[in-house]
């Protein structure tokens, strides 16, 4: 349910030509979202799932792209107010959020330049 919601909320992907794609070709996820009802949401979507199965995969050959997620969110886990969640108002939270990313952004263009 909180997966085909989440897919449903993102946002139109610039490209150079043609139209905005509304969707990602594929996603990749973890043992936790094996079940044929997801699959069958995402394909129904024009999404390829990329999900380990339970009790036949293991898990490293999605290490390399689970590791960006966990960092990322390592990343954002160094500010202690959005990991502890003082703010009552989401539209407060949300702002935070993106501050953050712009801070983690900022400083990831300045190491390189």
């Amino acid at each position: 349910m909180a997966l085909t919601t989440v897919v449903d909320a993102i946002q139109p992907v610039r490209q150079r030509r043609g139209r905005p794609r509304k969707r990602p070709q594929k996603l990749h996820a973890d043992k936790g979202y094996d079940f044929d009802r997801r699959r069958k949401d995402l394909r129904k979507r024009g999404i390829t799932p990329r999900i380990t199965r339970r009790g036949i995969d293991s898990s490293e050959h999605l290490g390399k792209h689970r590791w960006v997620v966990e960092r990322t969110f390592a990343w954002i886990n160094k500010f202690r107010r959005l990991t502890i969640r003082y703010e009552r108002h989401v539209d407060l939270y949300r702002a935070f959020l993106v501050l953050a990313a712009a801070i983690i952004c900022f400083r990831a263009i300045d190491r390189f330049c």
